[in-house]
């Protein structure tokens, strides 16, 4: 069963920065595009970033200039860099991968880890 594994949440102040990291595993034949959602208390689930297995991205407008989504092929880690964090920004963050896992083309969700950003 092919598994995301994320992390790097924690508490940070305004203004300051986090990693978040998250790695896939198990049988992985291929992986195409990884992305980062988040979900706050009373809202909808939503993209944050998007990265393609070429390295093309996108971001969500409320994010654009201060994250930057990367990854790493050879460790099937996709990283994402948060600066000039926002209070806005709090939310479970979500790891999403999609390609030829465990045999079949679909999709993978991690558990979330926990971003709070303190004014």
């Amino acid at each position: 069963q092919v598994q995301l594994a994320e992390s790097g949440g924690g508490l940070v102040q305004a203004g300051g920065s986090l990693r978040l990291s998250c790695t896939a595993s198990g049988k992985i034949f291929r992986l195409n595009t990884m992305a980062w959602y988040r979900q706050a208390p009373g809202k909808q689930r939503e993209l944050v970033a998007g990265i393609t297995s070429g390295g093309s991205t996108n971001y969500a407008d409320s994010v654009k200039g201060r994250f930057t989504i990367s990854r790493d092929n050879a460790k099937n880690t996709v990283y994402l860099q948060m600066n000039s964090l926002k209070p806005e920004d709090t939310a479970v963050y979500y790891c999403r991968a999609d390609g030829v896992l465990d045999g079949v083309l679909g999709a993978v969700w991690g558990q979330g880890t926990q971003v709070t950003v303190t004014s």
